[in-house]
This record gives C-alpha cells, sequence and structure tokens, in this order.
C-alpha cells in the first residue's frame, strides 16, 4: 500500500508540483532511525527532513514507523528544494500507519517546514504554491498559519492554516471543524501613505516635483543630474507615495516574487506598497538580474510594478547597467542557468540619479570642478541605449539656503496622488486598462 500526498517545489517564481510517495517494508528493522529512505532528487534541507519529521511525529505523540520507509519524490528528474516538503512526508506516513485515511489526502497540496516540537513554521513562496494548486484543479492547500493570509488570494481554492502537525491532521480528517482562511481587503490608502515619505517635506525644486509628478502618471523613467545635497534622493524617495495604488492582482504579483525571495519572513498578508528598491553602485550583475545556485529574482524584479532607483548611475558596473536594458523594454528578465532558465517579471520604473561630473562641483559658483572633459567621460559611461529607454532627463540644481528657508512646502502627496490617479484613468481610457504613455 502507498499513500500519496502532494507538495510543491519552486523554480524562480514558479512552483511546480511534487507528488510525495510514501511506502513501508515489511520487516521491523532493528534501527529504524537508519530505515528512512529517501529518493528524488532531494538537496540538502530535504535530506534533513527526515530527522525533522521523525522527531515531529514522536513530539506530537504520534509515533513513527519500525519498518523500513521509503519516501520517493516524483517526478524523479526535478531537483527539490527547501524544506517544506517536511508536512506533505509526515502526513503521508500518517496515512500509511492507519491514522489518516488515505482518500483524505486527496485533491489536497501541502506545505511547510516542522519543528522538532511538531510547529509548523512559514514557507518562502507559499503563495506561488497557491496560484499554483489554483491552476492544477487542487480543491485544498494547508499550510503554516502564518502563510494563510496571503495564500488566501488564490480564489477556488480553500486554504487552511495550521499552527503543527496536529493541526494539520485534524483539517485533512475534519475533526476539529476549522474552516478556510477569507481574503482580506486592502487596508485603506491613507495607512500606506502614512508610513511612507512625503512630498509635503520638499521645499523648493517645484520643477523637479512637477516632473516627478508626470513620471508617475505616464509611467516614465526618470534621470536626475545634479550636484551633490540637491535633493535626488530625496525626491526619488518620495515617488511611491504618488503612485496609484496596486490592485489585487498587482499585489498578488509583488507578494509572490518577495516571498519566493525570502523577503516576507515575519511578515503574514499581501504587500500593498509599491516596492522601493536602492541597490548600492558595487551591487553585482547576479544581485540586480538574479541568479545564484537555487536561482532567486534580481533587484530589478523586487522593484516589480515599483521603484528602481540607481544612484550614482555612472559608478555602476557598465556590464549590470546593460543588463537593465532587457526589463526596461520587455518587463521581465530571463536568467539562464546550465540546469534551467528562469524568466523573472522585471516592470519596474527606473528613477536614475547622478553628479554631474566626478567631482560634483559642475555649475556651483563656490566649488571648482575639475574640468569639462572629465565630467563627458564621466557622464558618458552610460551608454547611448540605455539613456533612450528613460524618458524624462533633469536637473536638479542645488539651492541657496536662503530660497530653501522662505520657500513654500511642496504638495501633500495625496494631493499629487489624486491627480496622478486622474491622469491614468484618462490613459486606461484612451489605451486600455493597465497600458500608460510610457508603453506606447
Amino acid at each position: 500500500m502507498i499513500a500519496r500526498a502532494f507538495s510543491a517545489t519552486l523554480v524562480g517564481v514558479e512552483a511546480l508540483p511534487v507528488e510525495v510517495e510514501t511506502d513501508l517494508g515489511g520487516q521491523i528493522m532493528a534501527e529504524p532511525e537508519r530505515a528512512f529512505i529517501l529518493v528524488g532528487l532531494p538537496d540538502k534541507a530535504v535530506q534533513e527532513s527526515k530527522e525533522r519529521v521523525r522527531h515531529a511525529m514522536k513530539s506530537s505523540g504520534l509515533g513513527f514507523p519500525k519498518q523500513k520507509v521509503i519516501c520517493n519524490l516524483a517526478p524523479g528528474d526535478l531537483r527539490k528544494e527547501g524544506p517544506w516538503l517536511d508536512l506533505p512526508m509526515a502526513v503521508s506516513l500518517l496515512a500509511i500507519m492507519g491514522a489518516l485515511p488515505l482518500e483524505s489526502l486527496q485533491d489536497t497540496v501541502l506545505v511547510g517546514e516542522l519543528g522538532l516540537d511538531g510547529a509548523l513554521r512559514p514557507a518562502d513562496g507559499a503563495l506561488s504554491v497557491a496560484l499554483m494548486a489554483r491552476e492544477r484543479g487542487f480543491k485544498r492547500l494547508i499550510v503554516p498559519a502564518a502563510n494563510a493570509p496571503e495564500c488566501a488570494a488564490a480564489d477556488g481554492v480553500d486554504v487552511y492554516g495550521a499552527k503543527n502537525l496536529l493541526e494539520a491532521a485534524s483539517i485533512l480528517d475534519d475533526s476539529m471543524g476549522i474552516r478556510p482562511t477569507r481574503l482580506e481587503g486592502p487596508p485603506p490608502s491613507d495607512r500606506v501613505l502614512a508610513g511612507m515619505p512625503d512630498f509635503a517635506d520638499v521645499k523648493g525644486q517645484k520643477h523637479a516635483v512637477r516632473a516627478l509628478e508626470v513620471a508617475a502618471a505616464g509611467g516614465h523613467n526618470v534621470f536626475m543630474v545634479g550636484p551633490p545635497g540637491s535633493g535626488k534622493t530625496m525626491l526619488a524617495r518620495r515617488l511611491p507615495s504618488i503612485l496609484p495604488p496596486l490592485a489585487l492582482i498587482e499585489a498578488v504579483d509583488i507578494t509572490r516574487i518577495h516571498g519566493a525571495a525570502g523577503e516576507r519572513r515575519g511578515r503574514s498578508g499581501l504587500l500593498w506598497e509599491r516596492p522601493f528598491r536602492s541597490p548600492h553602485h558595487t551591487a553585482s550583475h547576479a544581485s540586480i538580474a538574479g541568479g545564484g545556485s537555487r536561482v532567486r529574482p534580481g533587484e530589478v524584479s523586487m522593484a516589480h510594478l515599483g521603484i528602481l532607483f540607481l544612484d550614482e548611475l555612472p559608478e555602476f558596473d557598465g556590464r549590470v547597467l546593460e543588463t537593465l536594458r532587457q526589463p526596461l523594454e520587455d518587463g521581465c528578465i530571463t536568467v539562464a542557468r546550465a540546469s534551467a532558465s528562469v524568466e523573472f517579471p522585471a516592470r519596474c520604473q527606473l528613477v536614475a540619479a547622478a553628479n554631474p561630473c566626478p567631482c560634483g562641483y559642475k555649475g556651483l559658483p563656490e566649488e571648482k570642478c575639475i574640468g569639462a572633459n572629465a565630467c563627458q567621460r564621466y557622464l558618458g559611461k552610460v551608454s547611448g541605449p540605455l539613456l533612450d529607454r528613460i524618458d524624462l532627463h533633469l536637473e536638479v540644481p542645488r539651492l541657496p539656503v536662503s530660497e530653501l528657508v522662505s520657500a513654500t512646502p511642496s504638495e501633500s502627496s495625496a494631493t499629487i496622488r489624486a491627480r496622478v490617479m486622474e491622469a491614468r484613468a484618462r490613459q486606461a481610457a484612451r489605451l486600455g486598462e493597465g497600458r500608460t504613455n510610457a508603453s506606447m
């Protein structure tokens, strides 16, 4: 008799189904702790699941088989990564021991890492599994309780959150009457804006504020050039506060990417804020584009549907900058490895900033610049094809202190955002839903 449970493994931001087949040998083993065989291309974390599952079952008072246990992770040619196969292994063992009916595992996907005490720990990328379960026609998903609020976004699948192995087993046999988790709506806009820097803090630079409003309305990329202290970074950090609120499908996309990257630990529910990513100019090609032995999204994908801010643009490695040409054009980036080729979403808005010269003093009467030739060489590090993908180029001068003291504050982000949303509505009526002037 073989027990079959269903789970998944991550490849990029996509979840692929995994079938966990468990069988017991007929002979009682003298050393049962050595008779747990795991096959199906498991990585190190999955191999270690054997010890976690054994101790979790014993700690939960469920016992552990004394016969030889063999567990197969199908398909055999797909590498299984991460510890979230613990839960399906444990429940398949419970089913083959007779503690759960075999039919209770049908049409159910399970993910979760087990602690030695049987507690379920949150799983990175759980939302991707929920979306896979919906696409493949599964009816039920059991995840750690912390992952349930975000997974509830996969409509058509009953999502259950379990705190431990015993609770997961009770959901399968319906012995405790636990109900599915329901999706929570988006938070009020004022609560989202409250956690963001506000344009009301900006004094002066009226033309730059207006340029960023145009960029937000049309989805345009921006390149700001100005001396140190002119406010380029301050302006860029306030751009997300005037972008339109996220739709549900956008929040799902962002949460899925950040979950696959392992940046959702300690957080529950969907991400309703547009991301703002600001990598250092020494960032490597892999950190920007994505990569690694287990291919993870890079900064350009982490900024999907938000802002990618590159300060000191000419200081970035030229190879890194040229990597941006594909995502700025296509809204996605392909990371090729010997084992697989993975495509990540990367429809972000690029905001770049630079000093006008290596010394930063060009145009300042009180300072002496090193010379025009050096300035030309400095900005010339950024290639023409990349600059051609940036619609708005503007100078941001350093304002005198007297002008900053006397200047009135800019409009609030809420006021500017209202105009941006009106402009987006007109573009949607003219071009189609979700399209902006920048995409024409």
